[in-house]
Formats: structure tokens, sequence, C-alpha cells
């Protein structure tokens, strides 16, 4: 049964059709502020996010409507913190490779990241990679981390690559249009995000697939990410449910 089935959608969202995302992004946002409430300290929001991830993972794994998953785990921008809070983000992805492979091969997910990891600690960048090699043959769902990443350089990354290849004759500049630039990103491959979620309350995009967000539908909730539970996610799919994307046309009229 579709994790949908046990929550609160019906009428025309369940008659006919099922107009059910096929990859969601979410921007993870609270950690912070959720420890901060709470008199502990920053690393325990991190700690707690994670209950979050593996919940709402295994939400959608066992649902098996969304194909894709993306997380905003680790931004170029959060390299400015303070050097302790990065160390402790560094140790919880690694744990969070090993203890939670098994789920993912439970839940035949697929784990990927998107981002240049030059800058990651050399073990974090083997567990990454060993958790992706060791779900690589997983077809239900794609999880996909965000790691040491930002839209405006994964474009600039992208254009360099490019112009790199005009420059060398490889292609000419005639050639250059949206789909070539779109299999240069990071996400090449992968379908845009469909629904993008925000949560702890902030309304901005903060630098997150700029480039593929351009139709998707956004949803912002005032819950705490480490708070945030597959009920919230089903309230956030209902929400989506209920709109007319029209990809700048007019829709049904």
């Amino acid at each position: 049964m579709s994790f949908l089935e046990t929550g609160e959608i019906s009428g025309q969202a369940m008659a006919g059709e099922e107009k059910i995302p096929s990859h969601i992004a979410i921007i993870m946002d609270g950690n912070g502020r959720w420890a901060r409430r709470r008199g502990l300290p920053r690393v325990e929001g991190h700690r707690k996010g994670i209950e979050s991830v593996r919940d709402i993972v295994t939400a959608l794994a066992e649902g098996g409507e969304v194909k894709y998953l993306t997380l905003y785990a680790f931004s170029t921008e959060n390299w400015k913190r303070p050097k302790s809070e990065i160390s402790v983000l560094m140790r919880l992805l690694k744990r969070f490779c090993r203890q939670e492979l098994p789920t993912m091969q439970e839940n035949s997910i697929r784990f990927t990241t998107i981002g240049p990891l030059e800058r990651m600690p050399e073990d974090v960048r083997e567990a990454l990679e060993g958790t992706r090699l060791e779900t690589a043959a997983n077809t239900r769902m794609t999880l996909c981390l965000a790691l040491s990443y930002g839209a405006r350089d994964e474009i600039a990354r992208a254009a360099r690559s490019i112009a790199e290849s005009v420059e060398s004759g490889e292609i000419s500049a005639a050639c250059v249009d949206e789909a070539l630039l779109a299999a240069h990103l990071d996400t090449a491959g992968m379908p845009d995000p469909d629904l993008l979620i925000r949560t702890a309350g902030e309304k901005r995009l903060s630098n997150f697939l700029l480039w593929q967000s351009s139709y998707a539908e956004l949803y912002f909730t005032d819950v705490l990410w480490p708070d945030f539970r597959r009920e919230h996610l089903e309230e956030a799919i209902r929400d989506y449910s209920s709109r007319t994307r029209k990809y700048g046309g007019l829709g049904s009229i």
C-alpha cells in the first residue's frame, strides 16, 4: 500500500489521476533552532535531523510513487561555519552512510550525490563512494544528497566546461542551448524537481537547484526539520496535488 493512501488525501486528488511528484527536493532547515530552543548544542539538532531523513526516505520508498528525493545537506556557504561544527557534520555524514546502508538496501534505494566533493575529508569521500557503489543496482528510488553544493557554482562549472569544449573545437557555439547546459549540470540524467519543500519558515531558495527548479512547485512550512515527519510530507504532497501546473501556458480552462 502506498504511504499516501494511509494519509488524508481524498477527493479530486485521489479520483482519477493521482498527482504525485516524481522528484521531491527538500531544503532541510531549522536544526540549529531546534537545538537552541531546547538549550542543546547545535549538533544535537543535526543528529535529530537524521531521524527525519530516515523517516522521510523510508516513507517515500515504501510508497513507490516518488522516484527521486534530493536533500540539501551541506552548501558551499556552509564551509563558512565554525570548524568544530563542520567536523561534527562530517562525522555525522560518514556515520549516516554506514548506519543507513541496510535501510537503503532493504528498500532498494540508490544513493548518489551532487556537488564537488574535493573539499570533503578523504574518509567521508570514501564512505560516500562506497555507499554509492553498494546501492548502484537499486531501482525503487534515488536518494541524492547535495554536498558542498551551490547552484551558482554548479552553473558556472557547467558554463566553464562548455566553454572549454567550444575553445577546443569539440563543439560550436551554435550548439549551446538549454539541453546542452542541463547535460553539464551535476543533475544530468535526473528529472527536474516537481516539488521543492523548505522547512523552518524561511521562504527562499538559498542557492539550491536554481536552474532545475524553474517550474517546481514551492512549499514552505514552519515545522523545523528535526520535527518534520511523514505526516508533514503528506501535507506537502496534498498541497502539490491541488495545484495546476501550467509551465507558462494557460492550462485547462
